[in-house]
């Protein structure tokens, strides 16, 4: 999974990905930017998006198979 459908530049969705990361708020880094607070926010969310993606794929790559639980 990717980001898709965004008109923001790459240039730009670079930079908010380092503020993502830096843990800077989407309006914080939009002000940085120059860009729209809900242009941010809505990239802020794909990025959190692709990362639950990912991680429901690694958890279901770990937990592959059965489980036996002890009664004990």
């Amino acid at each position: 999974m990717k980001i898709t459908h965004c008109k923001l530049s790459k240039k730009i969705q670079r930079r908010l990905l380092e503020f993502f990361t830096a843990e800077v708020t989407a309006r914080t880094a939009a002000d940085l930017l120059n860009i729209q607070p809900n242009s941010a926010a809505l990239f802020y969310h794909k990025i959190r998006l692709v990362i639950d993606y990912h991680l429901s794929l690694q958890a279901d790559e770990l937990f592959d198979g059965e489980v036996e639980l002890d009664e004990s």
